[in-house]
């Protein structure tokens, strides 16, 4: 039987919608549109850097609970409501990603709080043995 757990970060948002930071699903692990917020303060920057930064933190947190690293993430999205800033975020996304590429998209759309310049979603595949 594939194993499925559930990741849960301790943001608010997952108990007020129902659903989990990430699922590992076997050897499948589908992190969810994640923001900037800090999940222990709850508390958000204005700052799109800052904020894609600690995107990148709650991504890394979700993926080491599930035996994995940005290197073994295969596809990535990046939802922005003004993609005028996604070219500040490039620095910091090279930084996660440039060392195994991910096949990536870049979405421009509203989020559900106005405070979020960024969500980013992933899909990565567990190492054997992990």
């Amino acid at each position: 039987m594939t194993e499925r757990r559930a990741i849960f970060s301790g943001s608010t948002f997952e108990e007020q919608v129902g659903y989990a930071r990430a699922v590992v699903d076997g050897d499948h692990v589908h992190v969810s549109g994640t923001t900037g917020f800090d999940y222990r303060t709850m508390t958000i920057s204005d700052d799109i850097v800052d904020q894609v930064e600690q995107c990148l933190r709650n991504i890394e947190a979700a993926l080491a609970e599930a035996g994995c690293t940005f290197a073994d993430v295969v596809r990535v999205r990046y939802i922005l409501p003004d993609r005028d800033d996604f070219e500040p975020c490039l620095p910091a996304l090279r930084g996660a990603f440039a060392a195994a590429p991910p096949a990536a998209t870049m979405i421009q759309c509203g989020l559900s709080d106005p405070r979020m310049k960024i969500e980013i979603e992933v899909y990565a595949r567990r190492p054997s043995g992990a």
